[in-house]
């Protein structure tokens, strides 16, 4: 005879396991421990209309649960759910992913409101007020959560750093991916708000401006770390700075240097290992991006725009043509359809297959690859760096590519860096479908310390939400079919 797993006691009737039924609770009553409940013989019930008498056998404040049919004399193993929760997320590895990434923080009830605050993020439809967190927890507790993430000291680098650690042993990360955030406001109070060119938006808008840091394999992508670009009005007004209680070692930091301290932090202080850095540099100068990198020796892929003129790129002639000279190509020759450039990357172009992970299709895109030099901002010789750049066309007829790349990966398959840029597209879709309904821009709060303590509850439910879905099967591995063919990217 078959014992319950839960309790070594067998089902009286079948002999086989006790049936688990799952019910949704208030979050601020619990957590309440698996219990039996035994039903009378030949009685069929359903969950719905067994709530109010497990109710009153359990003692639980039972909400509702799904349809589950049990029927006869039978041991029924009653646990917690909370039906907003991700799907195949158990309420036990939810408390152990929680209790391992806020361990760092000292007090067991800021602890209690993290989990709280975490659960109502992955729970609550729409804007994800305080106010409707709190009610989601079952209401009192407004001023608590409030005060949990807008005024207590606990510092979340160490809650981040646990997260990160936890993604990289169960996801096996490809690259880090930088993604900057915009975040329109309609008032001025909220810390580092300031009407300002934002260069993805092609406008002026009153926003504030992050950078958020991401792991990023082709099953999953989840952020790890946040900045916030403070414009200098913050940093150099006391009066802003004390009304947005903005430590005093914060300084003023435009996105890519935040990027630049991001990966720092994750490579020497977390002491992760480092995978490519994926960001977008068409819109600012990429040399001292790539410099930075390149002395810290992480390996980057970067999208570029040689037509701009603070990106000054020089393709490398071939060794027949004499070793290490190179010819200095100016941008409007470079993207002309027989520019220096455009030449050098048509003469070696191959189809790459890759996952277009926006739309889950296979494509397969024209890429071509040639050695450059890319020149400091001053011109002199000992700023130029020797990179690998790629070209795309996204078309077929297009004269020349439709994006750029530049890289440092040492001896790179041509497939593999371009597979690796593309990944920020697994990133941009994650962002769109998890984090932003679980409410990345919804911090109303106008302090600094609230808005990195938002945004890390924020990457912890989004954590909880990929983890989950990659729980459903096998990790996809990346394949393409043989007749795939060339499409535009």
């Amino acid at each position: 005879m078959t014992r319950c797993p839960q309790f070594g006691v067998p089902d009286p009737v079948s002999g086989g396991p006790c049936p688990t039924v799952r019910f949704r609770r208030p979050v601020s009553d619990g957590p309440f421990p698996p219990v039996r409940v035994r039903f009378p013989v030949s009685d069929c019930r359903n969950s719905a209309s067994a709530a109010s008498e497990l109710k009153e056998k359990t003692g639980w404040p039972i909400c509702s649960g799904p349809d589950v049919d049990f029927c006869g004399e039978s041991w029924v193993t009653v646990v917690e759910q909370d039906l907003n929760m991700p799907e195949d997320f158990s309420p036990a590895r939810f408390t152990e992913f929680l209790a391992r990434t806020l361990a760092s923080i000292p007090r067991s009830d800021q602890r209690r409101w993290g989990e709280l605050y975490v659960r109502g993020l992955l729970s609550v439809d729409g804007k994800k007020t305080m106010r409707a967190l709190a009610s989601n927890a079952g209401g009192g507790v407004e001023q608590s959560l409030y005060q949990f993430i807008t005024k207590s000291p606990w510092d979340c680098v160490p809650v981040r750093r646990e997260m990160a650690r936890h993604l990289h042993r169960h996801t096996e990360p490809r690259a880090w991916v930088v993604r900057p955030l915009v975040i329109t406001k309609v008032g001025r109070h909220s810390v580092g708000v300031e009407r300002q060119f934002v260069a993805q938006l092609g406008r002026i808008v009153n926003c504030q401006q992050g950078m958020g840091l991401w792991l990023a394999s082709d099953q999953l992508s989840s952020p790890v770390d946040w900045w916030l670009a403070l414009p200098e009005c913050w940093t150099d007004e006391p009066e802003m700075r004390r009304r947005a209680s903005i430590p005093e070692h914060v300084g003023s930091c435009p996105p890519e240097q935040c990027a630049i301290r991001s990966v720092a932090r994750m490579t020497d202080e977390w002491n992760m290992p480092a995978r490519p850095v994926v960001m977008d540099l068409r819109d600012t100068a990429p040399h001292p991006v790539c410099a930075e990198l390149s002395d810290r020796q992480i390996p980057f892929v970067v999208r570029v725009d040689p037509a701009m003129s603070h990106t000054a790129l020089e393709p490398l002639r071939s060794p027949g043509r004499g070793p290490g000279t190179a010819t200095a190509t100016t941008a409007p020759a470079a993207t002309g359809p027989d520019g220096g450039l455009t030449g050098a990357l048509s003469r070696n172009r191959m189809p790459v297959e890759w996952l277009d992970h926006r739309t889950g299709v296979v494509r397969a895109t024209s890429v071509g690859s040639t050695r450059v030099r890319l020149r400091s901002p001053g011109g002199g010789r000992d700023g130029r760096q020797e990179l690998v750049l790629l070209g795309a066309w996204g078309r077929p007829g297009r004269r020349g590519p439709s994006e750029y790349w530049l890289s440092n990966l040492s001896r790179p398959r041509l497939g593999t860096v371009y597979r690796t840029a593309m990944l920020s597209r697994r990133v941009e879709r994650d962002q769109a479908e998890v984090s932003d309904r679980l409410g990345l821009r919804d911090f109303e709060g106008r302090s600094f310390r609230g808005w990195h303590h938002h945004m890390t509850m924020v990457s912890l439910a989004h954590a909880i939400t990929v983890l989950s879905r990659a729980d459903r099967g096998p990790a996809h591995e990346f394949s393409v079919p043989r007749s795939a063919k060339v499409s535009a990217a």
